[in-house]
């Protein structure tokens, strides 16, 4: 017996979000290795170009992810010198992490990163920003309806 239309693997938007991440992060994988990173851990920088010396807990909020888990990868970028990590002088329970002269040089090798995912979708770049701000209205939908449902 086929299951109805609304529990078919290729109609659900979950799986294809999900799915889409997976093949994004594969597009990226070269790119990500020639720099030395990981995906998070080029989120994380993303974060840190834009707003340098934040708190793990802004970072974390900013990518959706518990401190915990973000914490190991922090970690990880200071050894390998592109952040420092300290505790703040207001709030010692806080740490605050701060791209180095080498975390701020590599955002220069980075800018191949949009051009990678632009060359493997073949999307035009409107339709590919298009694409990204209602993937965004729809991520901002859900998380103000479950911050309501709790």
């Amino acid at each position: 017996m086929a299951p109805p239309p609304s529990l078919r693997l290729q109609d659900q938007l979950c799986f294809a979000v999900y799915s889409t991440a997976l093949a994004i992060n594969r597009a990226y994988k070269p790119a990500l290795e020639e720099l030395g990173l990981t995906y998070p851990q080029y989120l994380a920088l993303l974060v840190l170009w834009e707003h340098d010396g934040l708190g793990v807990k802004e970072i974390a909020d900013r990518l959706m992810l518990e401190s915990s888990t973000l914490t190991p990868l922090l970690k990880r970028l200071e050894a390998q010198g592109l952040v420092s990590r300290r505790r703040s002088a207001e709030d010692e329970r806080q740490v605050i992490v701060a791209l180095t002269t080498k975390g701020r040089a590599l955002q220069e090798r980075a800018t191949c990163m949009p051009m990678t995912l632009l060359g493997a979708s073949g999307m035009d770049p409107k339709d590919l920003g298009r694409l990204n701000n209602e993937v965004q209205a729809l991520r901002d939908a859900v998380v103000a309806h479950d911050a309501e449902a709790a």
